[in-house]
């Protein structure tokens, strides 16, 4: 019997481990090298902590800074509109205003609608990322916490 002949029962098969040839044949390590990949393959758990508590931390403290800025623009805006209707240089036409409110409403609930398939993909990319990266990703979160708590 020739080993080419399909009905051979000696035939070779070379077995591929997916997973090791999934990580030497990655399109970044042909463009930038073996050294690049995920995060978690480069570096230390100590150091992917760190990576992430600090960029957390700068993420939480300009949030927070950002945050309050925006909230006191539209609270002094809100205020003195309110002083402007009550003193009479403004005057509000409430129905109009409901009746743009409601058609503003029904606009956001079609576009939301369209929106969904995008949105869903990429609750699926930033929890595929949060799995691969999970170390870096809980050292961000408690950064920012702390960061908006500074």
């Amino acid at each position: 019997m020739r080993q080419d002949d399909p009905d051979s029962e000696d035939e070779v098969y070379e077995v591929v481990d997916l997973t090791e040839y999934a990580r030497r044949h990655q399109w970044w390590s042909r463009v930038f090298g073996n050294n690049s990949g995920p995060i978690a393959e480069k570096y230390s758990v100590a150091t992917q902590i760190m990576m992430g508590g600090v960029t957390g931390w700068c993420a939480g403290y300009v949030f927070q800074r950002v945050g309050k800025i925006a909230a006191t623009a539209i609270g002094g805006g809100f205020l003195l509109l309110q002083i402007a209707n009550h003193s009479g240089y403004v005057q509000v036409d409430w129905k109009k205003v409901e009746k743009d409110v409601n058609k503003a409403k029904k606009h956001l609930k079609k576009k939301a609608n369209k929106a969904a398939p995008e949105i869903h993909t990429f609750i699926e990319e930033a929890t595929d990322f949060i799995k691969r990266n999970i170390v870096l990703t809980s050292g961000f979160v408690g950064g920012f916490f702390l960061g908006l708590a500074s």
